[in-house]
């Protein structure tokens, strides 16, 4: 054998030792990695999963709408002499919003009253003369179509005097649209018309527009999908609705369900609803968007955890369960419905059992953990 190919053989068995060591110094290396993954404990927050009474709620958005909305219109014509508020002020059902120029209408009913005072003072005259000649015609000294006439004359006096009476009556009421009261309990809005300007009867726009807040409504609509539930517990009870206001979430405000509409919009295959709220302290205002929630019943010994806890993977829903170990296995969860915070769990976990509420990231089945805190979640809501 020569000098070359012993080299040769020397060489490739180094090469091959190389590689081999190369390959055993890796897989040891990932064998200690994944030792000393299931060595080290990974911090998380934890969450009790229990079992409560929970209420079954829908939610929306909803739209505040004024209770009810009143459009100010002259009923005469003339200058408006005087505004009685200010804009944006609080009136109540009676109060005297505007005045225009009464002069014309004063002298208009003087005028009547004073044609009355004629026609009346007439009548009395005819009367008397319809008793005096009924004595005459008796005793034969006067022709008895003189008396007719005489009758007739005081029968056209009396309806004369019913006109005028009629006509004191609409000229008292004309005088009286000059004084423009508040016909509901509520808070008006810009001035459209003022003092000086000329207000035409029943003009298309009008002088102001009220809006009756206290009470008020919350308009939101439901999926139709919904709708028989709805009606089934409408029957049973009256349904509480909450709304929500966008910087105050903490405090809803509470109402009643009153109004469900009498046709699905096919359009968007919703159907409309109105809840009720006394509004005392004034939160809510006509065109406000907020949140809604509608209260049907409530669902005794759900399953709850905190929303926190839910995972999304490739095959669904999951969550993270600590074992009495301290390790943590994958369970695939199905979910009923969100709450405010929690989740309620149709199948996959057990009431006592504990979930990773935080810091998942860093965990695989079989991961040790150590448990830093506990969520509030649903622990702190049992």
């Amino acid at each position: 054998m020569s000098i070359r190919k012993v080299f040769y053989k020397t060489r490739t068995g180094v090469v091959f030792l190389f590689f081999l060591w190369a390959i055993l110094l890796l897989a040891c290396s990932g064998e200690k990695s994944e030792q000393q993954l299931k060595r080290d404990a990974v911090p998380v927050t934890i969450g009790k999963v229990v079992q409560k009474t929970v209420p079954v709620q829908l939610r929306a958005i909803g739209n505040v709408e004024a209770y009810s909305t009143v459009s100010v219109k002259a009923q005469v014509g003339g200058e408006l002499s005087r505004i009685h508020f200010r804009e944006g002020q609080d009136v109540k059902k009676g109060d005297i919003l505007f005045t225009i120029d009464p002069r014309l209408f004063e002298v208009a009913l003087k005028q009547a009253e004073a044609n009355l005072a004629r026609d009346t003072a007439q009548l009395e005259n005819a009367r008397v003369e319809v008793r005096r000649y009924g004595e005459l015609v008796s005793k034969g000294y006067v022709a008895q179509q003189q008396f007719d006439q005489v009758q007739t004359n005081a029968a056209a006096l009396e309806a004369t005097v019913l006109a005028d009476k009629a006509a004191v009556e609409n000229a008292r009421l004309q005088l009286s649209y000059c004084f423009i009261h508040s016909p509901i309990y509520g808070r008006t809005g810009s001035l459209l018309a003022h003092q000086g300007d000329m207000i035409k009867a029943n003009a298309d726009n009008p002088m102001l527009v009220i809006h009756q807040i206290q009470p008020i409504y919350v308009n939101f609509s439901v999926p139709e999908q919904n709708l028989q539930e709805i009606k089934k517990y409408m029957a049973i009870a009256r349904l509480k609705v909450e709304a929500i206001m966008p910087n105050d979430e903490r405090k809803p405000l509470q109402g009643i369900l009153t109004f469900v509409d009498n046709a699905v919009d096919t359009s968007t295959g919703t159907i409309k609803i109105k809840g009720t709220f006394e509004n005392k302290e004034k939160k809510l205002w006509p065109g406000l968007f907020v949140n809604v929630i509608l209260t049907l019943t409530t669902q005794p010994d759900a399953v709850v955890v905190p929303s926190q806890a839910i995972q999304t993977g490739q095959e669904g829903l999951y969550v993270f369960v600590v074992k009495s170990d301290l390790t943590v296995e994958s369970r695939p969860v199905v979910i009923r419905r969100n709450l405010d915070g929690e989740v309620v769990i149709e199948k996959g976990l057990a009431p006592g059992e504990q979930v990773v509420t935080d810091g998942q990231l860093r965990l695989v089945p079989g991961t040790k953990v150590e448990i830093k805190s506990t969520s509030e979640g649903s622990e702190g809501k049992q």
